[in-house]
Protein backbone atom coordinates (compact mmCIF):
# COMPACT_ATOMS: atom_id res chain seq x y z
CA UNK A 1 0.00 0.00 0.00
CA UNK A 2 1.47 3.33 -0.53
CA UNK A 3 0.92 5.92 2.00
CA UNK A 4 -0.43 9.30 1.98
CA UNK A 5 1.99 11.16 0.73
CA UNK A 6 4.07 9.23 -0.14
CA UNK A 7 5.48 9.16 -3.96
CA UNK A 8 3.47 6.93 -6.15
CA UNK A 9 5.58 3.84 -7.30
CA UNK A 10 6.80 3.46 -10.86
CA UNK A 11 7.71 1.07 -13.78
CA UNK A 12 11.08 1.30 -12.84
CA UNK A 13 10.76 0.59 -9.45
CA UNK A 14 8.97 -2.60 -10.01
CA UNK A 15 11.46 -3.78 -12.27
CA UNK A 16 14.39 -3.16 -10.22
CA UNK A 17 12.37 -4.70 -6.75
CA UNK A 18 11.87 -7.72 -8.93
CA UNK A 19 15.38 -7.74 -10.78
CA UNK A 20 14.64 -7.47 -14.53
CA UNK A 21 14.59 -4.67 -17.18
CA UNK A 22 11.72 -1.64 -17.64
CA UNK A 23 10.97 -3.42 -20.91
CA UNK A 24 10.01 -6.52 -19.59
CA UNK A 25 8.41 -4.92 -16.98
CA UNK A 26 6.01 -2.98 -19.33
CA UNK A 27 5.69 -6.08 -21.29
CA UNK A 28 3.99 -7.77 -18.34
CA UNK A 29 1.61 -5.30 -17.96
CA UNK A 30 1.19 -4.56 -21.59
CA UNK A 31 0.57 -8.59 -21.88
CA UNK A 32 2.09 -7.77 -26.00
CA UNK A 33 5.00 -9.65 -25.26
CA UNK A 34 6.58 -13.56 -24.53
CA UNK A 35 7.61 -12.99 -21.10
CA UNK A 36 8.57 -16.25 -18.94
CA UNK A 37 5.54 -17.46 -16.35
CA UNK A 38 8.43 -17.21 -13.56
CA UNK A 39 9.55 -13.55 -14.68
CA UNK A 40 5.93 -12.58 -14.83
CA UNK A 41 4.66 -13.36 -11.33
CA UNK A 42 8.56 -11.82 -9.88
CA UNK A 43 7.55 -8.72 -11.70
CA UNK A 44 3.33 -8.87 -10.15
CA UNK A 45 4.43 -9.75 -7.06
CA UNK A 46 6.77 -6.87 -6.63
CA UNK A 47 4.10 -4.85 -7.93
CA UNK A 48 1.61 -6.28 -5.39
CA UNK A 49 4.38 -5.68 -2.73
CA UNK A 50 5.10 -1.81 -3.70
CA UNK A 51 1.78 -1.03 -4.33
CA UNK A 52 1.95 -0.25 -8.16
CA UNK A 53 -1.39 -0.48 -9.81
CA UNK A 54 -0.26 -0.55 -13.49
CA UNK A 55 1.50 2.56 -15.49
CA UNK A 56 0.04 5.75 -15.57
CA UNK A 57 -2.45 6.08 -18.63
CA UNK A 58 -1.64 9.31 -18.96
CA UNK A 59 1.74 9.21 -20.06
CA UNK A 60 0.75 6.11 -22.25
CA UNK A 61 -1.33 8.13 -23.92
CA UNK A 62 1.55 10.89 -24.90
CA UNK A 63 3.74 8.11 -25.98
CA UNK A 64 1.01 6.95 -28.30
CA UNK A 65 0.02 10.11 -29.52
CA UNK A 66 -3.69 9.47 -28.52
CA UNK A 67 -6.14 10.59 -25.62
CA UNK A 68 -8.02 6.93 -25.60
CA UNK A 69 -11.15 8.96 -26.08
CA UNK A 70 -13.81 9.29 -28.76
CA UNK A 71 -16.47 12.08 -27.88
CA UNK A 72 -20.00 10.95 -29.12
CA UNK A 73 -22.32 14.44 -29.44
CA UNK A 74 -26.00 13.82 -28.91
CA UNK A 75 -28.25 16.29 -29.33
CA UNK A 76 -30.79 17.38 -26.67
CA UNK A 77 -30.94 15.02 -23.51
CA UNK A 78 -29.24 11.83 -23.17
CA UNK A 79 -32.03 10.35 -21.93
CA UNK A 80 -33.85 11.25 -25.56
CA UNK A 81 -31.20 9.46 -27.38
CA UNK A 82 -31.46 5.95 -25.02
CA UNK A 83 -35.46 6.23 -25.76
CA UNK A 84 -34.65 6.32 -30.01
CA UNK A 85 -34.20 2.66 -30.58
CA UNK A 86 -32.03 3.77 -33.98
CA UNK A 87 -29.80 6.07 -32.12
CA UNK A 88 -29.03 3.01 -29.71
CA UNK A 89 -28.66 0.75 -32.73
CA UNK A 90 -26.22 3.31 -33.84
CA UNK A 91 -23.95 3.96 -31.23
CA UNK A 92 -24.35 0.11 -30.70
CA UNK A 93 -22.70 -0.35 -33.75
CA UNK A 94 -20.02 2.43 -33.45
CA UNK A 95 -19.25 1.01 -30.38
CA UNK A 96 -18.36 -2.19 -31.50
CA UNK A 97 -16.00 -0.85 -34.22
CA UNK A 98 -14.05 1.33 -31.40
CA UNK A 99 -13.73 -1.78 -29.06
CA UNK A 100 -11.39 -2.77 -31.60
CA UNK A 101 -9.04 -0.03 -31.44
CA UNK A 102 -9.69 -0.01 -28.61
CA UNK A 103 -10.71 3.37 -27.21
CA UNK A 104 -13.32 5.06 -24.81
CA UNK A 105 -16.71 6.39 -26.23
CA UNK A 106 -17.56 9.84 -24.02
CA UNK A 107 -21.08 10.65 -24.67
CA UNK A 108 -21.44 14.35 -24.44
CA UNK A 109 -24.87 16.29 -24.49
CA UNK A 110 -25.63 19.24 -26.49
CA UNK A 111 -28.62 21.25 -25.16
CA UNK A 112 -31.22 22.15 -28.15
CA UNK A 113 -31.81 25.68 -26.63
CA UNK A 114 -28.13 26.64 -26.83
CA UNK A 115 -26.00 24.56 -28.95
CA UNK A 116 -22.99 26.55 -28.10
CA UNK A 117 -22.67 25.52 -24.49
CA UNK A 118 -21.01 22.62 -25.31
CA UNK A 119 -18.11 24.29 -26.56
CA UNK A 120 -16.11 24.97 -23.18
CA UNK A 121 -17.25 21.72 -22.38
CA UNK A 122 -15.22 20.12 -25.38
CA UNK A 123 -12.40 22.79 -24.22
CA UNK A 124 -11.24 20.93 -21.38
CA UNK A 125 -11.33 17.27 -22.86
CA UNK A 126 -8.54 15.69 -25.05
CA UNK A 127 -10.00 13.55 -27.75
CA UNK A 128 -8.97 11.17 -30.76
CA UNK A 129 -11.78 12.14 -32.70
CA UNK A 130 -15.92 13.28 -32.23
CA UNK A 131 -18.64 12.00 -33.75
CA UNK A 132 -21.92 14.51 -34.41
CA UNK A 133 -24.82 11.32 -33.91
CA UNK A 134 -27.73 11.42 -35.71
CA UNK A 135 -29.67 14.98 -36.31
CA UNK A 136 -28.16 17.98 -34.96
CA UNK A 137 -28.37 21.92 -35.51
CA UNK A 138 -27.44 22.47 -39.17
CA UNK A 139 -25.26 25.36 -37.46
CA UNK A 140 -23.05 23.68 -35.83
CA UNK A 141 -20.90 26.08 -33.24
CA UNK A 142 -18.45 22.99 -32.13
CA UNK A 143 -16.96 22.62 -35.76
CA UNK A 144 -14.88 25.65 -35.96
CA UNK A 145 -13.81 24.91 -32.30
CA UNK A 146 -12.87 20.99 -33.52
CA UNK A 147 -11.36 22.15 -36.65
CA UNK A 148 -8.87 24.21 -34.51
CA UNK A 149 -7.52 21.91 -32.72
CA UNK A 150 -7.32 19.29 -35.33
CA UNK A 151 -9.53 16.74 -33.90
CA UNK A 152 -11.33 14.69 -36.65
CA UNK A 153 -14.61 14.84 -36.84
CA UNK A 154 -17.03 12.39 -37.90
CA UNK A 155 -21.33 12.25 -39.29
CA UNK A 156 -23.87 10.23 -40.34
CA UNK A 157 -24.71 13.71 -42.77
CA UNK A 158 -25.28 16.92 -40.25
CA UNK A 159 -23.85 19.01 -39.97
CA UNK A 160 -22.93 19.52 -43.80
CA UNK A 161 -19.18 20.36 -43.19
CA UNK A 162 -16.10 19.88 -45.73
CA UNK A 163 -13.94 19.29 -42.73
CA UNK A 164 -16.49 16.50 -41.57
CA UNK A 165 -15.78 12.66 -42.81
CA UNK A 166 -19.67 11.76 -43.43
CA UNK A 167 -21.71 8.67 -43.40
CA UNK A 168 -25.07 9.61 -45.32
CA UNK A 169 -27.70 7.96 -46.50
CA UNK A 170 -30.02 10.06 -49.55
CA UNK A 171 -33.13 11.44 -46.97
CA UNK A 172 -34.91 12.62 -49.83
CA UNK A 173 -35.04 10.24 -52.06
CA UNK A 174 -35.39 7.56 -49.52
CA UNK A 175 -38.76 9.30 -48.17
CA UNK A 176 -40.02 9.39 -52.03
CA UNK A 177 -40.10 5.89 -52.52
CA UNK A 178 -42.10 5.54 -49.13
CA UNK A 179 -44.40 8.14 -50.05
CA UNK A 180 -44.46 6.30 -53.71
CA UNK A 181 -45.36 3.52 -52.49
CA UNK A 182 -48.31 4.71 -50.20
CA UNK A 183 -49.47 6.61 -53.44
CA UNK A 184 -49.02 3.41 -55.49
CA UNK A 185 -51.52 2.01 -53.21
CA UNK A 186 -53.88 4.61 -54.07
CA UNK A 187 -54.01 7.37 -51.84
CA UNK A 188 -54.46 10.72 -52.55
CA UNK A 189 -55.41 11.97 -49.00
CA UNK A 190 -52.00 11.54 -47.22
CA UNK A 191 -50.42 14.01 -44.15
CA UNK A 192 -46.63 13.59 -42.75
CA UNK A 193 -45.25 14.08 -39.67
CA UNK A 194 -41.83 15.28 -39.65
CA UNK A 195 -39.27 15.48 -37.34
CA UNK A 196 -38.80 19.50 -35.76
CA UNK A 197 -37.66 21.15 -38.22
CA UNK A 198 -35.23 24.27 -39.40
CA UNK A 199 -34.30 24.24 -35.93
CA UNK A 200 -38.04 25.33 -34.59
CA UNK A 201 -39.30 22.74 -32.17
CA UNK A 202 -43.00 24.50 -32.06
CA UNK A 203 -45.70 21.84 -33.12
CA UNK A 204 -48.44 22.01 -35.91
CA UNK A 205 -48.26 22.88 -39.39
CA UNK A 206 -45.29 23.22 -41.58
CA UNK A 207 -44.82 26.45 -43.80
CA UNK A 208 -43.69 26.05 -47.54
CA UNK A 209 -40.23 27.63 -46.70
CA UNK A 210 -38.89 25.51 -44.44
CA UNK A 211 -38.00 22.75 -47.64
CA UNK A 212 -35.07 24.50 -48.65
CA UNK A 213 -33.09 23.20 -51.08
CA UNK A 214 -29.75 23.26 -49.18
CA UNK A 215 -30.88 22.00 -45.80
CA UNK A 216 -31.83 18.55 -47.77
CA UNK A 217 -29.16 16.39 -46.37
CA UNK A 218 -30.53 17.58 -42.90
CA UNK A 219 -32.88 14.72 -41.66
CA UNK A 220 -36.38 16.07 -41.33
CA UNK A 221 -35.49 19.09 -44.28
CA UNK A 222 -34.81 16.34 -46.47
CA UNK A 223 -37.56 13.95 -45.91
CA UNK A 224 -40.06 16.50 -45.64
CA UNK A 225 -38.68 17.52 -49.67
CA UNK A 226 -39.27 14.18 -50.88
CA UNK A 227 -42.60 14.13 -49.24
CA UNK A 228 -43.24 16.74 -51.20
CA UNK A 229 -41.98 15.50 -54.28
CA UNK A 230 -44.50 12.94 -54.40
CA UNK A 231 -47.70 14.62 -52.93
CA UNK A 232 -46.70 18.11 -53.67
CA UNK A 233 -46.31 21.34 -51.81
CA UNK A 234 -50.04 21.79 -50.22
CA UNK A 235 -50.03 17.97 -48.76
CA UNK A 236 -50.39 18.74 -44.93
CA UNK A 237 -47.27 18.19 -42.87
CA UNK A 238 -47.51 18.89 -39.14
CA UNK A 239 -44.16 18.75 -36.97
CA UNK A 240 -43.40 17.47 -33.14
CA UNK A 241 -42.25 19.16 -30.50
CA UNK A 242 -39.82 16.94 -29.48
CA UNK A 243 -37.91 14.76 -32.45
CA UNK A 244 -38.54 11.53 -32.49
CA UNK A 245 -40.68 10.10 -30.07
CA UNK A 246 -44.16 8.21 -29.34
CA UNK A 247 -45.22 10.80 -27.44
CA UNK A 248 -44.74 13.72 -30.61
CA UNK A 249 -46.48 11.22 -32.62
CA UNK A 250 -49.45 10.53 -30.14
CA UNK A 251 -50.26 14.56 -30.36
CA UNK A 252 -49.67 14.83 -33.63
CA UNK A 253 -51.93 11.51 -34.82
CA UNK A 254 -54.88 12.87 -32.83
CA UNK A 255 -54.30 16.41 -34.37
CA UNK A 256 -54.40 14.69 -38.12
CA UNK A 257 -57.33 12.61 -36.65
CA UNK A 258 -59.62 13.96 -34.61
CA UNK A 259 -61.45 15.77 -37.00
CA UNK A 260 -64.79 14.95 -39.67
CA UNK A 261 -64.22 12.06 -41.96
CA UNK A 262 -64.41 14.25 -45.13
CA UNK A 263 -60.86 16.03 -44.10
CA UNK A 264 -59.16 13.25 -42.37
CA UNK A 265 -56.18 11.39 -43.98
CA UNK A 266 -56.39 8.11 -45.51
CA UNK A 267 -52.77 7.52 -44.76
CA UNK A 268 -49.99 9.66 -42.79
CA UNK A 269 -46.53 9.19 -43.60
CA UNK A 270 -44.31 10.01 -40.47
CA UNK A 271 -40.17 10.65 -40.56
CA UNK A 272 -39.39 8.13 -37.90
CA UNK A 273 -40.59 4.44 -36.37
CA UNK A 274 -41.70 5.48 -33.21
CA UNK A 275 -43.76 8.80 -34.35
CA UNK A 276 -45.18 6.00 -36.95
CA UNK A 277 -45.87 4.28 -34.01
CA UNK A 278 -47.31 7.33 -32.02
CA UNK A 279 -49.54 7.64 -34.84
CA UNK A 280 -51.10 4.18 -34.95
CA UNK A 281 -51.98 4.36 -30.72
CA UNK A 282 -53.43 7.98 -31.57
CA UNK A 283 -55.51 6.31 -34.18
CA UNK A 284 -56.77 3.11 -32.33
CA UNK A 285 -57.28 4.77 -29.57
CA UNK A 286 -59.90 6.89 -31.55
CA UNK A 287 -61.52 3.82 -32.80
CA UNK A 288 -59.86 3.48 -36.38
CA UNK A 289 -58.22 0.31 -37.72
CA UNK A 290 -54.84 -0.35 -39.09
CA UNK A 291 -54.04 -0.70 -41.93
CA UNK A 292 -58.48 -0.87 -42.77
CA UNK A 293 -58.79 2.99 -42.17
CA UNK A 294 -55.60 4.68 -41.92
CA UNK A 295 -52.34 3.25 -43.86
CA UNK A 296 -49.19 4.42 -41.52
CA UNK A 297 -45.37 4.47 -42.80
CA UNK A 298 -42.31 4.87 -40.49
CA UNK A 299 -38.69 5.55 -41.29
CA UNK A 300 -35.44 3.79 -39.84
CA UNK A 301 -36.34 -0.09 -39.60
CA UNK A 302 -36.06 -0.64 -35.89
CA UNK A 303 -38.06 -3.31 -34.35
CA UNK A 304 -40.65 -2.11 -31.50
CA UNK A 305 -41.45 -5.88 -30.16
CA UNK A 306 -43.86 -3.81 -27.87
CA UNK A 307 -46.11 -2.73 -31.05
CA UNK A 308 -48.41 -5.32 -32.16
CA UNK A 309 -48.00 -4.35 -35.55
CA UNK A 310 -45.11 -4.43 -38.16
CA UNK A 311 -44.94 -1.08 -39.73
CA UNK A 312 -44.00 -0.51 -43.03
CA UNK A 313 -40.72 1.35 -43.23
CA UNK A 314 -37.39 2.47 -44.72
CA UNK A 315 -34.73 0.42 -43.03
CA UNK A 316 -31.49 2.08 -42.43
CA UNK A 317 -29.75 -0.25 -40.72
CA UNK A 318 -28.50 1.19 -37.86
CA UNK A 319 -26.25 -0.99 -36.27
CA UNK A 320 -24.45 -1.32 -39.60
CA UNK A 321 -24.43 2.34 -40.30
CA UNK A 322 -22.97 2.86 -36.91
CA UNK A 323 -20.12 0.26 -37.82
CA UNK A 324 -19.48 1.89 -40.60
CA UNK A 325 -18.77 5.44 -38.73
CA UNK A 326 -16.70 3.33 -36.51
CA UNK A 327 -14.66 1.68 -39.55
CA UNK A 328 -14.02 5.26 -40.92
CA UNK A 329 -12.87 6.74 -37.25
CA UNK A 330 -9.99 3.57 -36.71
CA UNK A 331 -8.76 3.85 -40.46
CA UNK A 332 -8.38 7.84 -39.61
CA UNK A 333 -6.61 7.01 -35.93
CA UNK A 334 -4.22 4.37 -38.37
CA UNK A 335 -3.42 7.72 -40.56
CA UNK A 336 -5.44 7.47 -43.23
CA UNK A 337 -7.42 10.02 -44.67
CA UNK A 338 -10.79 8.35 -44.99
CA UNK A 339 -13.25 9.67 -47.74
CA UNK A 340 -17.56 10.03 -46.59
CA UNK A 341 -19.60 7.26 -47.66
CA UNK A 342 -23.33 6.35 -48.84
CA UNK A 343 -24.92 4.15 -46.62
CA UNK A 344 -27.36 1.83 -47.91
CA UNK A 345 -31.62 1.87 -47.21
CA UNK A 346 -33.95 -0.46 -48.68
CA UNK A 347 -38.33 0.13 -48.33
CA UNK A 348 -39.56 -2.59 -46.01
CA UNK A 349 -42.84 -3.14 -46.37
CA UNK A 350 -44.99 -4.57 -42.98
CA UNK A 351 -48.42 -4.40 -41.76
CA UNK A 352 -49.64 -1.06 -41.39
CA UNK A 353 -50.19 -0.01 -45.12
CA UNK A 354 -52.89 -1.24 -47.72
CA UNK A 355 -55.23 0.55 -49.99
CA UNK A 356 -57.47 3.72 -48.70
CA UNK A 357 -60.85 2.69 -47.80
Amino acid sequence: MVAAGQARPTLRDVAERSGVSVSTASLVFSGKGPVAVATAERVRAAAAELGFTGPNPLGSSLRQGRAGAVAVLVEGRLQQAFRDPFAVAVLDGLAEELERVPTGMLLLAQPSGDPASVVPQLAGLALDALVFSLCGPGEQPAVEHLAARGIPMFSTGVPADRRITQVRIDERGSFAEVSRHVRALGHRRVASVAMPLAGTGEPGPVREELAVEKDAGIPSIGRLLGFRDVFGPDATVVQTSDGSSVEGGIVAGRALLDVPESRRPTAIVAQSDVIAAGVIIAAEELGLRVPEDLSVTGFDGVDLPWLPHRITTVDQRGRERGRMIGRLVRRRLDGARPRSATAPVSLREGTTTGPPP
